[in-house]
């Protein structure tokens, strides 16, 4: 079965982090429910979290929708974008800054890579048959060289995690113990 234990130094911290795509979704309320009420019960911070970074998606009013739907029934959040908190900011897109800063030395690091390839050619890569549907690892044996003139010239780019080509990675969750990837 399941066990969780929290130490006393430890305290709970949920959050409920919606897209500010349209309306709120039942299923994301109900969500935000469980975690209101874990937080309740447990002496813990219920956070809002606005997951606003893909920008051709948001729909302008959802932030203050969600806002007054939460309102309207009560809850109230102990960190946010209106509350504000330790850990703020609370909208993504204002966090950019923090997370070019870690991608940057996971790059350094060696642990992750720019890609360049376009919408286009992913796109493709997902429709193949036989591929797994998945990225081919084309951007990651790139020269620094090569990394460096794309950069200068301005290509967009994501930065890509350098999991293992081969082998198993394993972590451990605490829901579900020991997993194992190949």
């Amino acid at each position: 079965g399941w066990v969780c234990s929290l130490s006393k130094a430890m305290s709970v911290r949920v959050r409920f982090a919606p897209s500010p795509t349209g309306l709120l979704h039942l299923g994301g309320l109900r969500t935000a429910l469980f975690n209101y009420l874990y937080a309740a019960a447990n002496n813990g911070k219920f956070i809002l979290r606005i997951e606003d970074t893909d920008q051709s998606r948001e729909v302008p009013g959802s932030l203050e929708n969600i806002q007054n739907t939460f309102k309207w029934l009560g809850i109230k959040f102990d960190e946010g974008p209106s509350t504000g908190g330790r850990f703020a900011p609370y909208i993504q897109s204002q966090r950019l800054n923090i997370y070019q800063q870690y991608a940057l030395d996971l790059i350094q690091r060696d642990k992750a890579y720019y890609c360049f390839c376009s919408k286009k050619r992913l796109e493709s890569l997902r429709t193949q048959e036989g591929k797994g549907g998945g990225y081919d690892g084309l951007c990651r044996h790139l020269s620094s060289k090569q990394v460096q003139d794309k950069l200068q010239m301005g290509q967009p780019q994501v930065v890509r995690l350098k999991i293992p080509i081969s082998g198993e990675t394993a972590v451990n969750d605490l829901v579900y113990g020991n997993v194992q990837f190949n």
